[in-house]
Protein backbone atom coordinates (compact mmCIF):
# COMPACT_ATOMS: atom_id res chain seq x y z
CA UNK A 1 0.00 0.00 0.00
CA UNK A 2 1.17 3.50 -0.75
CA UNK A 3 2.06 6.09 1.87
CA UNK A 4 -0.81 7.63 3.79
CA UNK A 5 -1.71 11.30 3.86
CA UNK A 6 -2.91 12.42 7.29
CA UNK A 7 -4.67 15.63 8.30
CA UNK A 8 -6.46 16.77 11.46
CA UNK A 9 -9.29 19.19 12.19
CA UNK A 10 -11.22 20.27 15.28
CA UNK A 11 -15.03 20.13 15.05
CA UNK A 12 -17.20 21.88 17.63
CA UNK A 13 -19.49 18.89 18.27
CA UNK A 14 -19.25 15.69 20.28
CA UNK A 15 -17.87 12.55 18.59
CA UNK A 16 -21.34 10.99 18.38
CA UNK A 17 -22.63 13.88 16.29
CA UNK A 18 -19.59 13.74 14.02
CA UNK A 19 -20.00 9.99 13.57
CA UNK A 20 -23.69 10.42 12.76
CA UNK A 21 -22.81 12.69 9.82
CA UNK A 22 -20.03 10.36 8.64
CA UNK A 23 -22.31 7.31 8.85
CA UNK A 24 -25.04 8.92 6.75
CA UNK A 25 -23.15 8.25 3.54
CA UNK A 26 -26.27 8.45 1.36
CA UNK A 27 -26.34 12.19 2.21
CA UNK A 28 -22.76 12.76 0.98
CA UNK A 29 -23.93 14.21 -2.39
CA UNK A 30 -25.65 17.00 -0.39
CA UNK A 31 -22.38 18.28 1.05
CA UNK A 32 -19.48 16.72 -0.88
CA UNK A 33 -19.36 18.05 -4.43
CA UNK A 34 -17.47 15.09 -5.92
CA UNK A 35 -20.11 12.54 -4.89
CA UNK A 36 -22.97 12.57 -7.37
CA UNK A 37 -24.77 9.47 -6.11
CA UNK A 38 -24.36 7.08 -3.17
CA UNK A 39 -26.26 3.87 -2.54
CA UNK A 40 -25.87 1.67 0.53
CA UNK A 41 -25.69 -1.92 -0.70
CA UNK A 42 -25.38 -3.57 2.71
CA UNK A 43 -25.75 -2.34 6.31
CA UNK A 44 -25.21 -3.88 9.74
CA UNK A 45 -27.97 -4.45 12.32
CA UNK A 46 -27.52 -0.90 13.64
CA UNK A 47 -27.89 0.66 10.19
CA UNK A 48 -24.20 1.43 9.68
CA UNK A 49 -23.18 0.94 6.03
CA UNK A 50 -20.95 -2.05 5.33
CA UNK A 51 -20.85 -1.73 1.54
CA UNK A 52 -21.77 1.17 -0.74
CA UNK A 53 -21.69 2.15 -4.39
CA UNK A 54 -20.51 5.70 -5.03
CA UNK A 55 -20.54 7.65 -8.26
CA UNK A 56 -17.71 10.18 -8.13
CA UNK A 57 -17.14 13.02 -10.56
CA UNK A 58 -14.15 15.17 -9.67
CA UNK A 59 -13.59 16.83 -13.07
CA UNK A 60 -10.61 14.78 -14.29
CA UNK A 61 -11.70 11.74 -12.26
CA UNK A 62 -15.05 10.07 -12.92
CA UNK A 63 -15.63 6.57 -11.61
CA UNK A 64 -18.03 4.25 -9.81
CA UNK A 65 -16.54 2.88 -6.60
CA UNK A 66 -17.65 0.00 -4.44
CA UNK A 67 -16.46 0.65 -0.90
CA UNK A 68 -16.43 -1.61 2.18
CA UNK A 69 -16.71 -0.04 5.66
CA UNK A 70 -15.67 -1.14 9.15
CA UNK A 71 -17.35 0.36 12.24
CA UNK A 72 -15.59 -0.84 15.42
CA UNK A 73 -17.86 -1.28 18.45
CA UNK A 74 -16.26 1.64 20.31
CA UNK A 75 -17.32 3.98 17.43
CA UNK A 76 -14.09 5.95 17.76
CA UNK A 77 -13.20 5.45 14.12
CA UNK A 78 -14.49 4.27 10.78
CA UNK A 79 -12.36 2.74 8.04
CA UNK A 80 -13.08 2.00 4.42
CA UNK A 81 -11.40 0.09 1.61
CA UNK A 82 -11.99 -0.08 -2.09
CA UNK A 83 -13.59 -3.25 -3.44
CA UNK A 84 -13.86 -2.20 -7.08
CA UNK A 85 -13.09 0.71 -9.39
CA UNK A 86 -12.00 1.17 -12.97
CA UNK A 87 -9.43 3.92 -12.23
CA UNK A 88 -8.06 3.00 -8.79
CA UNK A 89 -5.95 0.04 -7.70
CA UNK A 90 -6.62 0.74 -4.03
CA UNK A 91 -8.12 3.30 -1.72
CA UNK A 92 -8.01 3.10 2.06
CA UNK A 93 -9.20 5.70 4.51
CA UNK A 94 -9.91 6.15 8.19
CA UNK A 95 -11.54 8.80 10.33
CA UNK A 96 -10.30 8.69 13.94
CA UNK A 97 -12.54 10.56 16.40
CA UNK A 98 -11.29 11.76 19.79
CA UNK A 99 -13.05 14.01 22.31
CA UNK A 100 -11.14 17.26 22.78
CA UNK A 101 -12.32 20.15 24.96
CA UNK A 102 -16.03 20.55 24.12
CA UNK A 103 -15.70 19.05 20.65
CA UNK A 104 -13.95 16.41 18.58
CA UNK A 105 -10.54 16.08 17.01
CA UNK A 106 -10.90 14.27 13.69
CA UNK A 107 -7.86 12.67 12.10
CA UNK A 108 -8.30 11.64 8.48
CA UNK A 109 -5.88 9.15 6.90
CA UNK A 110 -6.08 8.45 3.18
CA UNK A 111 -4.06 6.31 0.82
CA UNK A 112 -4.86 6.12 -2.88
CA UNK A 113 -3.16 4.02 -5.53
CA UNK A 114 -4.15 4.78 -9.12
CA UNK A 115 -4.39 2.19 -11.88
CA UNK A 116 -2.30 4.52 -14.06
CA UNK A 117 1.16 5.71 -13.00
CA UNK A 118 1.44 9.15 -11.39
CA UNK A 119 4.45 11.02 -10.02
CA UNK A 120 4.53 10.53 -6.25
CA UNK A 121 4.69 14.23 -5.48
CA UNK A 122 1.57 14.94 -7.56
CA UNK A 123 -0.27 12.00 -6.00
CA UNK A 124 0.51 13.20 -2.46
CA UNK A 125 -0.59 16.73 -3.36
CA UNK A 126 -3.90 15.36 -4.69
CA UNK A 127 -4.35 13.26 -1.51
CA UNK A 128 -3.69 16.32 0.67
CA UNK A 129 -6.24 18.33 -1.30
CA UNK A 130 -8.80 15.52 -0.92
CA UNK A 131 -8.26 15.14 2.82
CA UNK A 132 -8.25 18.90 3.40
CA UNK A 133 -11.49 19.36 1.44
CA UNK A 134 -13.17 16.38 3.10
CA UNK A 135 -12.33 17.62 6.61
CA UNK A 136 -13.48 21.18 5.90
CA UNK A 137 -16.73 19.89 4.34
CA UNK A 138 -17.28 17.56 7.32
CA UNK A 139 -16.69 20.39 9.81
CA UNK A 140 -19.10 22.68 7.95
CA UNK A 141 -21.80 19.98 7.75
CA UNK A 142 -21.54 18.88 11.40
CA UNK A 143 -21.42 22.38 12.84
CA UNK A 144 -24.40 23.45 10.69
CA UNK A 145 -26.61 20.66 12.09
Amino acid sequence: MADKTTQTIYIDADPGEVLKVIANIEAYPEWIGEYKEVEVLEADDNGYPLKARMLMDAAVFKDTLIMAYEWPADRKRVSWTLESSSLLKSLEGTYHLAPKDSGTEVIYELSVDLAVPMIGMLKRKAERRLTDGALKDLKKRVEAE
